[in-house]
């Protein structure tokens, strides 16, 4: 989630992202990549990976392939200038996707109405794991419809969250081009 990423890690990443005309909407930092405070410690040999998920500033999940590229060789270098990562990394950079990630408030607003999943940091109603359908957003708390019942879930207590694409027709309408032309 991006209130947990880092103070630091936000402040190195943050302005290469604003300069691609992005968002930072959430970093994964993953194996020995999740040990960066302890620098000083040596890693058990393997590769950490460090996920950077980024958005266009509009909102509408198109990042352009060059500022993925773009983002991805600064912070490389940034990283490592830094040394910030104890250890070998994998670094990705990436766009929220079609089931996108709801890291952010605003992620949450924009996602109003959607099918979404998520997962606490604590039980909820004696769970962790919810999907459903999300009715609103206000003061920090989802409101969730989940099998019939509605659900408040804090956002400070959610670990992660997706919204779940809906497929439709038009989604495959392009696939047949060619046929009808045989």
């Amino acid at each position: 989630m991006y209130h947990d990423i880092p103070e630091d890690l936000k402040m190195l990443i943050e302005p290469i992202v604003d300069e691609c005309d992005c968002e930072l909407v959430d970093v994964v930092l993953n194996g020995s990549a999740n040990r960066s405070a302890n620098k000083g410690k040596e890693g058990s040999g393997s590769e950490g990976l460090v996920r950077i998920v980024i958005d266009h500033v509009n909102g509408d999940g198109r990042v352009p392939m060059g500022s993925i590229e773009s983002v991805s060789r600064e912070v490389d270098v940034q990283l490592d200038a830094a040394d910030f990562m104890s250890g070998r990394y994998r670094l990705e950079v990436t766009s929220p996707g079609l089931d996108r990630i709801l890291a952010r408030e605003k992620d949450f607003i924009a996602a109003m109405g959607s099918e979404v999943k998520l997962q606490t940091k604590r039980p909820i109603e004696s769970r962790k794991r919810f999907k459903g359908t999300l009715k609103s957003f206000e003061n920090g708390t989802a409101l969730l419809e989940v099998d019939n019942a509605e659900v408040r879930i804090p956002f400070a207590e959610v670990e992660k969250a997706n919204s779940i694409y809906q497929f439709s027709r038009e989604d495959f309408a392009g696939e047949r081009t060619g046929e009808a032309s045989k």
